[in-house]
């Protein structure tokens, strides 16, 4: 998927998504140099943004485009190790519930299949069609 132009994810780059049952997507990314930090690795405020965008790409390839109007009502961060900018980004996102107004998602965000943060976050839903 690429970004609108002109908004803040054309600083992300072109994200890919797939489904992966009902309520589960794969969502990736292609690093680039400038999402790395001083210290070469990539910088925590890009890992807590993509994060947050493949919350909505995830919604979108599950089946519910909607949810791509839907906005962040919390999120939480947990980093475990540095990631790189020469390597793919995958985040293995679940939707783990909803009620009538909320989403309740998780992630985790691995390189070459190694853990580096996971994620939760609460959406606030935006009305289906």
């Amino acid at each position: 998927m690429e970004p609108v132009p002109d908004t803040f994810l054309t600083l992300l780059g072109p994200i890919y998504s797939q489904p992966d049952g009902a309520v589960r997507a794969i969502v990736e990314l292609e690093p680039r140099v400038h999402h790395r930090n001083r210290l070469g690795s990539l910088h925590g405020g890009f890992l807590a943004a993509f994060a947050d965008h493949a919350y909505f790409s995830a919604m979108v390839a599950v089946g519910r485009p909607a949810q791509a109007s839907a906005v962040t009502v919390e999120l939480s961060m947990q980093y475990m190790a540095a990631g790189r900018a020469d390597h793919i980004l995958r985040a293995q996102v679940e939707l783990l519930g909803e009620t009538g107004r909320l989403l309740f998602l998780r992630l985790t965000l691995a390189q070459d299949g190694r853990t580096i943060a996971a994620s939760t976050a609460t959406l606030r839903k935006a009305p289906e069609a």
